[in-house]
């Protein structure tokens, strides 16, 4: 090839950018696959063609980006390849609309985001002024966050500069992102950092309110709360100081739901609530049922905790006792089959309740000198006690694979550096309660966990369904947990061990060290995925193929870019076709993709519950905390399929579990073809609101 005479070209925005020809040939190329045309040397003639061009013209000059292209459309016009031409044409149109879209949108784009993630980084995590103006760029937002987390380095004599570096790096590349509140309060007055907090709710008037109060005050700074309501005396029971008749938990999380309505977090998060009740308390035939009732308790989710004691008596069609928690006496017997099939049914219904395995929880709670957990976070991926908190954390698996293969050097430097950054976070928090403080301070919990694990699969060329899908899902889980343990001891031996690690189960195990009492969590991920534009924690796919809302007015069509980047290789990729899985989202009712590509790219209802509960009792395996995952079930499916999924997470070792069918939410962040969309007109396609992370379907996963 002939030595190129232009040097420079001039960007959109002015800046002077290195020539790069690779560009324009691959570029040619995308729209030489889009078209269907098979010749490999296609692209590289007519780049070539472009190139030379380009050189006669703009020789000793410096063309635009917009002239380069404009050079490529007439170059694949009069060189007889209109339909090349017409996918060029297309491509540069759409990328167009995002860059108007995101100048509609306000937020300077220093990073190169997806639309999506701009949107959501605008609504809920950028700064704003006192008129609400954005005044931070994405860029800024992770510079805030990386100085803000590294300070605490100083105090131990490191060097906080290079620890604000490397934090930066990892959040900018979207490599490694905190949960929300970091992202959101750091370096800012409110300086809540952590998402999951447990309260108490003791059983008297006083105490149920300050619970409500403690809730409003966490909410409002962007973080989700847990409660169980299994110490409040039953309905009908009776009040000695009053001599009145008490009225039981579900009506006192009424109390806790209505103030969650009116406390808006900052206007930038919805309230959320885990509310856990034990089988054994005698409302629970009540507080399974609760949100059957139309709009009753819309800001909880609600779990049962199931005991090994019930989990035993439904195994063998027995009875178990009901236990007034008020005197510990025993009110009555039910029989477990018949609650178990109220369970299900109900969440068959509502997609409420949910069950956490209680025994489980405390064979694992690592501090049990301390007493038992009673309740997680909001999603469930967070066993923890009255008034501990933990900060999250997950790194994205599909930006580790290259060349068909997990980058294992890279994803320990990057569990290295997450860890560091995370222990920091502990140190960096404002806590609103001083029990809150002195709680998350003893025990020091963070909790690691990954997101993109789908498209990592996809990336690995190994389908989710699979046994090859769920022994890559377990490796990776455990070479996380064994790097993250290794990291934590290593900072402990430098900073000291979590100051509750006398009787705790790491000392148990032998452990001389350990800086934080647990390490690892599968969070469902939510927004944070939707920044990183990746898929959401350990879900597969749900759609491959929908139309987002990104702004007020404004739908883009969205494709997965793995399915793209396939199609494209594979010469089947069309504009049509992907308009067309967008009706249902899954392309294996498609016969023009090749049989093995519809193996690949299988999306949630494509996959049998056995293999979700399966996943995440293989990632649960290598998890000190619990792990998020929704199962996910059709429309069609029965009550049947509910209770199999619950009964085998529990006998696969998992601590809790959460089924989705799909409809059973009244809100939902994504909705099939049919249904319809408040304008009194049916969906054409998959419909995706901003926040849709590209997993769980509901608006309970943001968090």
């Amino acid at each position: 090839m002939a030595e190129i005479k232009i040097k420079e070209i001039r960007a959109r925005n002015g800046r002077l950018l290195a020539f790069d020809a690779g560009r324009i040939e691959r570029a040619i190329a995308r729209a030489v696959a889009a078209a269907g045309e098979s010749d490999g040397e296609v692209s590289r003639e007519l780049a070539q063609q472009v190139i030379d061009r380009l050189d006669q013209k703009y020789a000793g000059g410096t063309p635009t980006v917009e002239e380069i292209q404009d050079m490529v459309e007439t170059v694949l016009m009069e060189t007889g390849h209109a339909e090349t031409a017409r996918a060029y044409i297309t491509y540069r149109r759409r990328h167009a609309d995002l860059r108007a879209a995101k100048r509609f949108l306000g937020v300077k784009d220093d990073l190169k985001l997806p639309i999506n993630s701009l949107t959501v980084l605008k609504k809920r995590y950028l700064v704003k002024d006192e008129k609400g103006e954005v005044v931070e760029t994405p860029r800024e937002m992770f510079n805030r966050v990386a100085g803000h987390i590294a300070a605490p380095d100083a105090a131990y004599g490191d060097d906080a500069a290079a620890s604000e570096e490397a934090f930066f790096r990892i959040m900018a590349s979207r490599e490694f992102l905190p949960n929300s509140p970091t992202l959101m309060n750091a370096g800012t007055e409110l300086g809540l950092l952590s998402a999951c907090f447990v309260l108490p709710v003791p059983d008297s008037i006083p105490g149920i309110f300050d619970s409500i109060k403690y809730m409003a005050i966490i909410h409002q700074a962007g973080g989700g709360t847990g409660f169980s309501f299994s110490n409040l005396r039953p309905k009908g029971d009776i009040v000695g100081t009053t001599h009145g008749i008490a009225s039981g938990p579900v009506s006192f999380m009424s109390a806790f739901d209505g103030a969650t309505e009116v406390i808006k977090q900052g206007g930038r998060r919805r309230g959320a609530n885990m509310g856990v009740l034990r089988a054994d308390h005698p409302d629970i035939l009540e507080f399974i049922t609760a949100k059957q009732r139309e709009d009753f308790l819309v800001n909880f989710n609600v779990s049962v905790a199931a005991t090994d004691a019930f989990m035993r008596a439904v195994r063998d069609d027995g009875e178990f006792d009901l236990i007034n928690p008020r005197n510990g006496e025993v009110t009555g017997s039910l029989k477990a089959r018949p609650v178990m099939e109220a369970i299900s049914s109900a969440a068959w219904r509502t997609g409420d309740p949910g069950m956490i395995f209680l025994d489980r929880i405390n064979e694992a709670n690592p501090t049990p000198q301390l007493g038992p957990m009673e309740t997680t976070n909001p999603c469930g991926e967070q066993p923890l006690l009255p008034y501990e908190s933990c900060n999250l954390g997950s790194i994205d698996l599909a930006r580790l694979v290259k060349n068909s293969s997990m980058d294992w050097k890279r994803l320990g430097g990057l569990i290295d550096i997450s860890v560091h950054f995370l222990d920091n976070v502990i140190d960096a928090n404002r806590f609103p309660l001083a029990e809150i403080t002195e709680m998350t301070n003893g025990n020091r919990k963070i909790g690691l966990g990954v997101m993109g694990f789908a498209e990592a699969l996809i990336k690995l060329g190994i389908r989710y369904d699979s046994e090859e899908g769920l022994a890559t899902g377990e490796k990776i889980m455990k070479f996380i947990s064994e790097r993250s343990i290794a990291k934590s001891r290593e900072i402990a031996r430098r900073r000291g061990s979590f100051p509750n690690f006398e009787g705790s189960l790491w000392q148990q195990r032998g452990l001389s060290e350990m800086r934080n009492s647990t390490v690892t969590t599968v969070a469902p991920t939510g927004t944070i995925s939707v920044i990183a534009g990746t898929s959401s924690g350990i879900e597969p796919l749900f759609a491959i193929s929908f139309v987002r809302d990104v702004m007020e007015g404004t739908r883009l069509l969205e494709v997965n870019p793995e399915f793209k980047r396939v199609a494209i290789e594979r010469g089947f990729y069309s504009d049509d076709l992907m308009m067309r899985i967008a009706k249902t989202g899954s392309v294996q009712d498609v016969e023009q993709i090749p049989e093995d590509v519809r193996n690949l790219f299988r999306t949630a209802h494509d996959i049998m519950p056995e293999w979700h509960v399966r996943m995440q009792a293989a990632f649960q395996k290598h998890v000190d905390n619990a792990v998020s995952k929704t199962i996910n079930l059709p429309r069609e499916a029965g009550i049947d399929e509910v209770r199999k999924a619950y009964l085998l997470a529990y006998d696969l070792g998992c601590k809790g579990i959460t089924v989705f069918r799909y409809g059973s939410k009244k809100q939902q962040v994504l909705y099939l073809t049919g249904d319809i969309m408040g304008n009194g007109a049916e969906a054409e396609h998959l419909r995706a609101a901003p926040e849709f992370a590209g997993g769980c379907p509901t608006i309970d996963c943001e968090f």
